[in-house]
């Protein structure tokens, strides 16, 4: 395939999802929900289209479910999961040989922008929570608000912060150009997931 004519613009893999973000990703997903421990790997690519034949592949060749298949303006994203991580790495490896691209390939992701609000208003706090599809935000916490480019890796952003600190996933968003994440919690937890988060979005490589 030329890579003028395609361009592979995430491929995230996810080790292990944490309670919260499995949870959520249950709340939203198109297709089979997973659960806590399962790994998962969400590749986005243009022209979208081709999100339908990397699926068929892929669930026809191993052991993964498919929990998202999504092709919106400008790219296509799907994801898939399992309980063997073999499995889902194998998916991975297959999409690479089915698209004749290599992993280095895809775009190297950013951050592009990271906010920490202390002390969040009652008001404010409302006024999110009616957008709000995980935990409620309550007045007086901490509130991460972070975006990322290309979207799919908010994913990889949001497991990795649950990892490392005691917050509350809130929302995020993984379809379109920005991916964008709310968590809350104390101060100090807030600003130890935060930099857990950069930290995983600033290791992966890419082009």
């Amino acid at each position: 395939m030329s890579t003028e004519q395609f361009q592979l613009r995430a491929f995230c893999h996810i080790d292990r999802m944490q309670p919260q973000f499995a949870a959520f990703i249950g709340t939203i997903t198109q297709g089979d929900p997973p659960v806590e421990g399962m790994a998962s790997l969400a590749v986005e690519m243009a022209p979208g289209n081709w999100v339908f034949k990397m699926v068929d592949k892929v669930v026809k060749s191993t052991d993964t479910r498919p929990g998202t298949q999504i092709v919106e303006r400008q790219f296509g994203m799907f994801e898939v999961h399992s309980l063997s991580q073999a499995d889902v790495i194998r998916a991975g490896d297959i999409v690479l040989d089915e698209l004749g691209v290599t992993v280095e390939e895809r775009i190297r992701p950013s951050v592009a922008s990271e906010q920490v609000i202390t002390n969040v208003d009652p008001y404010q706090a409302q006024l999110l929570n009616r957008f709000n599809r995980g935990t409620m935000i309550v007045a007086g916490e901490t509130l991460l608000v972070l975006e990322v480019e290309p979207a799919a890796y908010i994913t990889l952003a949001a497991n990795e912060a649950e990892k490392a600190a005691p917050v509350s996933l809130n929302h995020f968003s993984s379809v379109g150009v920005y991916g964008r994440l709310w968590m809350s919690g104390t101060e100090s937890a807030v600003r130890a997931a935060r930099d857990a988060a950069i930290a995983a979005i600033e290791s992966v490589t890419g082009r």
